[in-house]
């Protein structure tokens, strides 16, 4: 029997005979999702990193190719305000796979070899005792009393090479069940923001059209000015990601605790680096009024569809998916080693000055891209196979007439529009509420 650490509190202390018999069943937070599931493992210096995906449904056609393409936009080398570690980051499916390619239905295994590791950097020096501020060296010391000092261990972002494997896989499926594609850009760079994106034009080929990985090509030369005035002076820098969900069926996410926004908060704040999240306008829209930030439905004269004319809300209303384009944006923090003299502590309580040593990016934001694409699009094929799951394990067969009008973008209603009900000049409806 499995119980909640308060329920297992309370059977220790019980004087029921079967007390004992409880037991403690709990994460240690290398895992994320629910039915379609990852759980990701390995060290930036050790052996290698992987993931194991559980969950995927079978009959998908995915090859090493399709995985290898993402991998190599997170990878190290790129460029010059990326770290110069060298790793081609391939990856090897061990498991999942029959010979012809295709998903089995049983869990996925991938794995990434390291292969340009310099643990010399980390252990020679006073880095091997010292924390860097505002890293997770210290935070990793507390809890667990021993940590990996070469490279940081699993804090590094090189554990992320699982979850852009697995979400590789999962940008496959989502496009294939309706056409879903997840693109995310660096939208800012300290207060250098990206002008004239269209987050239904704009494509992969455009964000990685330069090293930051901005679709504006002016914004993205004012971004790249900064970060190579910082990084030249042993600094570092932050910024935004965001990142635009395309042709989401709406429905997706469930009430209360599980609002897709907050499991994608989650996802996205996962990232190594992530400081802050967004959902549509986000802090933006508290300067506004209600009808200001209200988006108004209509119905599409083409369609027929429910849709609405702005997109403050993100595609997210009540927690649920509502067809229009999912927008989100996530800040991350400049990177915390850094070639500057800081004040610091070592592990034994000595308070010593520390200046960062080894490889590292001056700018987490253009490796980050495919990292934030990888989290929304393993949490959105999560959050589709539970609405499938629940809503449509029997099909509504109710008659037209007594059904939702069909939401979003991708959708129509059958017969085409209804005919309009309101004529000019005629007055709101009345809408009497009695809310908490």
């Amino acid at each position: 029997m499995r119980l909640s650490f308060v329920g297992l509190l309370l059977a220790a202390t019980s004087s029921a005979p079967d007390a004992s018999a409880f037991t403690l069943t709990m994460g240690t937070g290398n895992s994320f999702g629910r039915l379609f599931r990852i759980s990701t493992w390995g060290e930036s210096h050790g052996g290698g990193v992987g993931v194991t995906l559980d969950g995927c449904p079978p009959r998908i056609p995915i090859t090493r190719e399709e995985i290898q393409v993402d991998l190599d936009r997170r990878r190290p080398g790129q460029s010059r305000i990326t770290t110069p570690r060298d790793e081609k980051d391939s990856v090897e499916i061990l498991s999942g796979l029959n010979a012809e390619g295709v998903t089995l239905g049983t869990p996925l295994a991938m794995l990434v070899r390291n292969e340009d590791q310099r643990s010399s950097d980390y252990l020679e020096n006073d880095m091997s005792v010292a924390y860097r501020p505002s890293h997770a060296d210290a935070t990793y010391d507390a809890k667990y009393g021993v940590r990996a000092i070469a490279g940081g261990g699993r804090s590094s972002a090189r554990e992320t090479i699982g979850r852009v494997a697995a979400g590789a896989v999962a940008r496959k499926i989502l496009r294939m069940y309706n056409g879903i594609e997840v693109l995310a850009y660096v939208s800012k760079v300290q207060e250098i923001e990206a002008e004239n994106v269209d987050h239904d034009k704009f494509t992969m080929e455009d964000v990685d059209s330069n090293i930051v990985r901005c679709p504006d090509g002016p914004s993205a030369e004012r971004m790249l000015e900064r970060i190579d005035v910082i990084r030249k002076t042993g600094n570092s820098v932050g910024g935004v990601v965001t990142c635009v969900v395309r042709n989401v069926p709406a429905g997706l996410g469930s009430p209360v605790f599980d609002k897709l926004e907050a499991e994608l908060a989650k996802a996205c704040m996962s990232i190594p680096a992530a400081k802050g999240f967004e959902s549509g306008d986000g802090f933006g829209g508290t300067l506004l009024t209600g009808i200001e930030h209200n988006d108004e439905f209509y119905i599409d004269q083409v369609t027929g569809a429910t849709r609405t004319r702005t997109n403050r809300s993100g595609g997210i209303q009540g927690g649920i998916s509502n067809g229009e384009n999912i927008v989100v944006h996530v800040a991350f923090k400049p990177t915390s080693t850094i070639a500057k003299a800081q004040n610091t502590v070592t592990r034994d309580g000595q308070e010593v000055e520390l200046r960062g040593k080894g490889r590292h990016d001056p700018c987490v934001l253009p490796r980050a891209v495919p990292m934030v694409e990888a989290m929304v699009a393993l949490t959105i094929c999560d959050a589709l196979m539970c609405q499938k799951a629940q809503c449509d394990l029997f099909p509504n067969d109710a008659p037209l007439e007594e059904r939702p009008n069909p939401m979003g973008t991708t959708v129509h209603r059958a017969g085409g529009p209804r005919e309009k009900v309101l004529t000019t000049g005629s007055g709101p409806i009345g809408l009497r509420v009695d809310e908490e």
